[in-house]
């Protein structure tokens, strides 16, 4: 119950619902105010411009936000001024649907932000074709559209300039309950009767979702001057609490080890148990972080990880002593990994319950932030380059335009009222690059707005007191915003009620309103089904090797940080940290790949198996690889030692062919043969292996098992 209980005020604290009052209130206000001075019909049209524009407000630093808006300003005066004359012919209307329909989903090109501007674009062509203005009428219509555009960018500039931490504060407590989660999925690798394969599944899809999110922090805190660069005990907290964390999470990456072979050996110990325990509790403290960090409270400690630990040590002391022939290495590494998170977590306390160090301050300070985010190119050359059949965004926009014009020719043959927009708006929504992602849209749209218009059937016949239905409309508008970004169907089936109760209000028939918005959703999703289908459809298996490639790339770019360490050369902690990153981000991005390759039809998902397995290799090279950068990195520099090195060089040669293949490249038996050759010169002077060093050794060769494994699938993809 108490789980529940926070779960809910966790909601209610995180960054969606304040997207959703925020979006609410910028939207109704314009409305509500003129409607106290008798001039509602102006506060709709103001509130039209505000809905357009709140579509840009998604997360990220304040400053985008407001270059963001200011940009969608400008193209949303000027599209309804051309839609609000080219409505007077049906001609002319086609072709300016075409056309912006177009232009506007290649913004894609310039990442999510630009194609939330073209969105805005397209939204407000929409609700324009239908608009009875005159000729004479449509500067000033187009003007009072841009008022209310104008009046939400203040507003929501306002509403984060008041609480300047709190957006970084939300998303952070919300990437801490994720890392919380990841955690309790990789604790029950330690249980037996937990199959490895489905938690491997379980785990790669959790993954995109801590790296989605860090890539949302990383955004907010290193591209915000007043995060980074303000000296306030506010900002310092945030920016160590995110260092500490993304720390935390290479830390849970690494405690990866053979559980097959870990169950095999210890099982009959009981230690398995206590450590999958340990790490449950590790991740009821994560919890009570984010929790509090949402809330804006100080945490406070929930247990005494330290006493645990200590149980843990004695513990595995006991089985090194109890069997001699029974080595514990390999709980020992465990137990190193599991104190330096629970360093972490005690970390993160202390920062909540004390001003932090000067060191740890000055340490913040000399990191370049600014090379852990991706700096978006607007030239314009990338929007000419992109004008080709081999780029998806191209064919994406040409199928937006195509299925638009057809959308717009049916909705004017076939709609049953005057809104006929309705049909366009459906598929500007649904569709999506990808096919998976066009598909799933279109499920989630089409059972929201049957389920959402039986309920606003219901709200209007059952509880007919005007303020009741007010109140409801404002919760349900609260609502929508708030879910549209973590479960559209749910948002929809809050969206279908809220605009019938306002048809309601403006006094339309709640019947024949549902029976249209239904029809015209079943026209849009119907059109837009067909043509992710038929007109140059996207499937994830064309673009996968690119996805492929990247993953290697960023596999060998880590394992070569390793080698430099290994071979003697002082590595610095941020070159570390960079390749790190690249590597799970590019990992992230290849299981959500694999994830929406699975529900793409059987004749499109080539190869799924195989990609399902390079997908858990993939993980587990990198969990053994964050293992050994960590030991490399808490050792310092160290004595070159040949055979950790050639243990190495050998996965590192292994990858290079790999992505020598996936680029088409030729390979020679020559090759490979430096590596070879490397491998059969014998030691001059061997030096004796410490038993961190076999530990490594063994680690390393297990690298070199997955690396070959590796290369062995995408061989078979390749065919």
């Amino acid at each position: 119950m108490t789980n529940h209980k926070r779960e809910i005020k966790s909601f209610f604290y995180s960054q969606y619902f304040s997207d959703g009052l925020r979006m609410t209130i910028g939207i109704l206000a314009p409305s509500l105010v003129l409607m106290q001075f008798g001039n509602f019909d102006l506060g709709l049209t103001l509130s039209l411009g505000a809905l357009c524009i709140c579509t840009i407000d998604g997360p990220g630093p304040i400053s985008h936000k407001r270059n963001a808006m200011a940009a969608g300003n400008g193209i949303l005066i000027a599209v309804a001024i051309i839609t609000g004359y080219a409505r007077f012919n049906v001609y002319t209307l086609g072709l300016e649907i075409t056309v912006f329909s177009f232009l506007f989903s290649m913004l894609i090109v310039y990442g999510n932000r630009a194609a939330s501007i073209g969105t805005s674009a397209l939204m407000v062509m929409i609700f324009m074709m239908d608009k009875a203005v005159s000729p004479a009428e449509v500067p000033f219509f187009s003007l009072s559209i841009l008022a209310g555009g104008l009046w939400y960018m203040i507003f929501s500039l306002v509403f984060f300039g008041i609480r300047p931490y709190r957006a970084a504060q939300q998303i952070l407590g919300e990437n801490v309950a994720d890392i919380a989660r990841f955690l309790r999925i990789k604790a029950d690798f330690y249980l037996p009767n937990i199959d490895v394969d489905d938690n491997y599944r379980k785990l790669v899809m959790q993954q995109i979702q801590v790296s989605n999110h860090q890539d949302a922090v990383r955004e907010i805190l290193f591209k915000s001057r007043l995060l980074v660069k303000e000296s306030t005990a506010a900002s310092r907290i945030l920016v160590l609490t995110f260092i500490d964390l993304v720390d935390m999470f290479e830390q849970i990456m690494a405690t990866h080890y053979d559980y097959t072979h870990i169950r095999d050996k210890f099982e009959s110990t009981g230690i398995l148990a206590e450590i999958a325990d340990f790490l449950h509790h590790m991740a009821d403290d994560l919890d009570n972080i984010g929790y509090a960090v949402l809330a804006n409270t100080r945490p406070e400690k929930l247990s005494n990880l330290d006493l645990r630990l200590e149980h843990l040590k004695r513990r595995i002391d006991t089985i090194g002593a109890d069997d001699i022939e029974t080595s514990n290495l390999v709980l020992k590494k465990i137990l190193i990994n599991l104190r330096d998170l629970s360093k972490g977590i005690s970390n993160i306390y202390k920062y909540y319950h004390s001003k932090a160090s000067d060191s740890l301050v000055q340490n913040s300070t000399k990191v370049e932030y600014s090379k852990f985010v991706t700096h978006q190119d607007y030239a314009a050359h990338i929007f000419w380059d992109n004008i080709t059949f081999s780029s998806g965004a191209f064919k994406h926009a040409l199928r937006v335009s195509l299925v638009c014009l057809v959308g717009f020719i049916t909705a004017k043959n076939f709609s049953l009222g005057g809104h006929s927009y309705w049909v366009l708006l459906t598929i500007i929504v649904i569709l999506k690059p990808g096919f998976s992602l066009s598909k799933q849209r279109n499920y989630q749209r089409l059972i929201g707005t049957i389920a959402g218009g039986a309920i606003g059937i219901l709200i209007l016949n059952f509880i007919p007191d005007k303020t009741a239905q007010f109140i409801i409309l404002v919760a349900l508008m609260i609502g929508t915003y708030s879910f549209l970004r973590i479960n559209y169907v749910i948002a929809v089936i809050f969206m279908t009620p809220y605009v019938l109760i306002l048809f309601k209000f403006l006094g339309l028939g709640t019947i024949n309103v549902f029976q249209e918005r239904v029809l015209d959703t079943l026209i849009g999703s119907g059109i837009a089904f067909i043509a992710s289908y038929v007109i140059f459809p996207t499937w994830e298996f064309q673009q996968v090797q690119e996805t492929l490639k990247a993953v290697i790339n960023a596999d060998i770019n880590y394992l070569q940080k390793i080698s430099e360490s290994i071979s003697g050369k002082m590595v610095e902690l941020t070159e570390y940290k960079l390749a790190r990153k690249d590597v799970y981000v590019n990992s992230a991005n290849l299981s959500a790949t694999f994830d929406r390759m699975t529900s793409e039809p059987k004749s499109k998902q080539k190869n799924v198996k195989d990609l399902h397995k390079f997908v858990v290799l993939n993980h587990i090279l990198a969990s053994y690889s964050a293992n050994i950068a960590s030991a490399l990195i808490r050792s310092g520099q160290k004595t070159p030692h040949a055979d950790l090195l050639k243990q190495v060089k050998k996965s590192i040669a292994v990858l290079k062919e790999t992505e020598k293949k996936l680029s088409g490249e030729s390979i020679t038996p020559t090759t490979a043969s430096p590596a070879v050759d490397a491998m059969a010169k014998p030691e001059v002077q061997p030096i004796p292996l410490t038993a961190d060093d076999i530990l490594m050794k063994e680690q390393l060769g297990f690298i070199n098992k997955i690396t070959v494994d590796i290369a062995k699938i995408t061989d078979t993809m390749l065919r």
